[in-house]
């Protein structure tokens, strides 16, 4: 229930048929459970819930370059609702990809099958980043028309807008494409800081207008997805990496929407990317809800933390484990229920569905 008792409305920033401001998905259990406050059940969706796990994705996209699928609106839009439809999960996740700002900004970058993003010439000196484009916010026009397309479907299912933190694009600019060391990064974080930061901050205003375009169109919550960040040391993250996390949350901040943080390999990292800005954390399948929430002081609703390896364990292991992650995150004051990173590409969809039933019956 709606306590203020004053009439200005919820979120004055956004557009009057946003879905938070018009009502649609104030209530819904995803966004009470990130602002902090009970709800009737255990809301769960899933990391790359829409994508290679599902025949009727493979199916659509077949024929189809992954960054030609995520900025056509009807595919995009088409894909983000299927498992919606499928699994009966609480909240849907624009289907799209980390380096989509980079590709719009006019970035050399293709998702090569096998290997991931590829960028054909790598950032590595002041000269490589002063050459970096403008993106131009005409350019996001077929993800915020994707937004709306599947938000105007959606009802009163809240979708997940969601995008690249600053250190993980950055990281693919600079080592030109996925790696497990990140020696060029390192290096130019240590070498030259100037031009790492000038990067970095490059990275944190594009991903800014992305994030931006989806909220206004629709958007009830977004994530920021630092893949890449457990690689590092905490106190490379204080110095390199996390002002400019902070710097992306904060603009979103500035439009009323929950922020969800999440990394891969963070349980060190956690305070420090909570205080960059978040509103809750996603917690991978590395450490227990309950020593997350007391690691972040008990104060920060979380999401996860299903390890996407029992979804071959077979239901009756995979559902003990789900049972043990809910009791567990019943610690913190707010919990989404999620795996601990994404969903692999060859799992079995009704596994998904099942996993959601059981989660739902949970008291």
């Amino acid at each position: 229930m709606d306590t203020r008792t004053d009439h200005a409305p919820a979120h004055p920033a956004l557009p009057v048929d946003h879905p938070l401001r018009d009502g649609r998905t104030t209530d819904s259990a995803l966004v009470t459970a990130l602002a902090g406050r009970p709800t009737a059940g255990h809301p769960v969706w899933f990391m790359r819930q829409a994508g290679r796990s599902l025949p009727e994705y493979r199916a659509i996209r077949a024929g189809v370059a992954m960054l030609d699928s995520c900025l056509d609106p009807d595919l995009a839009s088409e894909i983000t609702l299927q498992p919606v439809r499928r699994h009966g999960v609480d909240a849907a996740v624009l289907f799209s990809d980390i380096v989509v700002p980079l590709k719009l900004a006019g970035v050399d970058v293709d998702i090569v099958p096998g290997t991931g993003p590829v960028v054909a010439h790598p950032v590595r000196t002041a000269a490589d980043v002063a050459a970096l484009p403008v993106l131009d916010p005409a350019a996001l026009a077929p993800v915020a028309e994707a937004v709306a397309r599947t938000v105007a479907q959606l009802g009163t299912t809240p979708l997940v807008g969601f995008a690249g933190a600053p250190f993980t694009l950055a990281s693919y600019l600079v080592e030109g494409g996925p790696s497990r060391e990140h020696l060029h990064t390192k290096a130019m974080m240590h070498a030259d800081p100037a031009s790492w930061h000038a990067l970095a901050d490059w990275v944190a205003g594009i991903t800014s207008q992305f994030l931006h375009a989806q909220v206004l169109a629709g958007a009830s919550a977004v994530q920021l997805f630092d893949s890449w960040a457990g690689a590092l040391s905490l106190a490379d993250y204080q110095a390199f990496v996390a002002p400019h996390s902070a710097g992306v949350l904060s603009r979103i901040g500035e439009l009323g929407v929950p922020r969800l943080h999440f990394g891969v390999g963070t349980g060190e990292l956690l305070v420090a990317m909570r205080d960059a800005g978040a509103d809750a954390m996603g917690i991978d399948h590395r450490i227990p809800l309950d020593v997350a929430n007391s690691r972040l002081g008990g104060r920060t609703p979380l999401q996860g933390n299903i390890d996407p390896a029992l979804l071959f364990a077979g239901d009756d292991a995979l559902h003990a484990h789900a049972a043990e992650v809910i009791e567990r995150g019943r610690a913190a004051p707010g919990h989404v229920v999620n795996l601990g990173h994404g969903v692999p590409p060859t799992t079995d969809p009704e596994v998904l569905t099942r996993l959601v039933a059981f989660i739902h019956d949970q008291p």
